[in-house]
This record gives C-alpha cells, structure tokens and sequence, in this order.
C-alpha cells in the first residue's frame, strides 16, 4: 500500500521536527493534480482523537469518515493540537480535509 507522506511544523529546537507516514487504502499515490481532472470532489473536515499518537489520530479520522462517506480518495492534515491531562499528553487531535469522490 503507498505511503502518503506529510510534515509537521518544527517547535523550539530542543523538539525538532517530526515526519510521520500513513498508508490509506484505495491511495494511489498520485498527486491531486496527476489524472484525476475528470472528477469532481466534495471536501469535508474531520477531527481525528487518539491518546496512541497523531498517525492513530490520522487513522481513526479517516477510517471513521470511510464509513459515512463513499470514493475516500484523499487527505490534508489540516492542524494538529491536542489535550494536556496532569502535565502530560491526555490524547492528540489532527484536523483533517477529507477529499471523496462525486458520483458520475
């Protein structure tokens, strides 16, 4: 299954910068721009929750959102946030673009 790769913005120094890969079935691995003009997309937006960690909350999203919407074609990470319990990371929440297909 391809990778659809994305980056997180970088913090102070001390924390660096983090890269994550998520790989979604039914993704072809083409760009948005690649063979895909005859189609027309609706975008929707999805907020995916997960104490496990932000490729958990990507996951979850988008598996959530497959059961509702059909043609899933694609993602955006739109934000990344998340919720502090006691001092520490309670969960993780990644606000996602959802990209399906119109039907012809």
């Amino acid at each position: 299954m391809p990778l659809t790769h994305f980056t997180f913005g970088c913090g102070a120094a001390a924390s660096g910068c983090e890269v994550g890969a998520v790989a979604v079935a039914g993704w072809s691995g083409r760009s948005h721009a690649a063979g895909m003009d005859d189609h027309i997309y609706r975008v929707t937006n999805v907020v995916g929750s997960s104490r496990e960690g932000i490729d958990d909350a990507i996951r979850k999203g988008i598996e959530r959102a497959s059961r509702t919407l059909r043609e899933v074609e694609w993602f955006e990470v739109d934000s990344i946030r998340g919720h502090v319990e006691d001092g520490q990371v309670g969960h993780f929440q990644v606000g996602l673009k959802i990209g399906f297909r119109l039907d012809e």
